[in-house]
């Protein structure tokens, strides 16, 4: 999810953190109240910043996960995928997409588009 559509969507992160707490995963960070905040990570040379929708550990491994929500800036979240996905595979974490009814279709385009071999969660 970008940066805009965090604060209209906050009900859809809370319902992906309660799923999350549900499948056994700890330590979960969000951006939502009550939890602690993920890991931004920044551009060299810009304000453009990145921070994953919801980290979590589960048996020792950390996954980041993006809640995948149809959005106004599509190439900016594809970036922000590309960006995740190759930092989970630098550090042997784990990448995952939730997606929720309405979103599939998007989900499936975006993923395609990128060539990302991913079944998204879907809640």
């Amino acid at each position: 999810m970008v940066q805009l559509d965090k604060k209209e969507n906050e009900e859809v992160l809370l319902d992906t953190v309660q799923y999350l707490e549900k499948r056994g995963f700890e330590n979960i960070q969000a951006d939502v109240e009550g939890y602690e905040s993920p890991k931004s990570y920044t551009k060299v040379g810009s304000d453009i910043s990145i921070t994953p929708d919801l980290v979590a550990e589960r048996e020792g491994v950390k996954h980041y996960f993006e809640v995948s929500l149809k959005s106004a800036e599509p190439n900016l979240l594809k970036s922000k995928w590309r960006f995740l996905d190759v930092l989970t595979r630098m550090k042997n974490h784990r990448f995952k997409i939730v997606t929720r009814r309405g979103h599939y279709k998007f989900t499936d385009d975006m993923l395609r588009d990128l060539n990302l071999d991913k079944d998204p969660i879907k809640i």
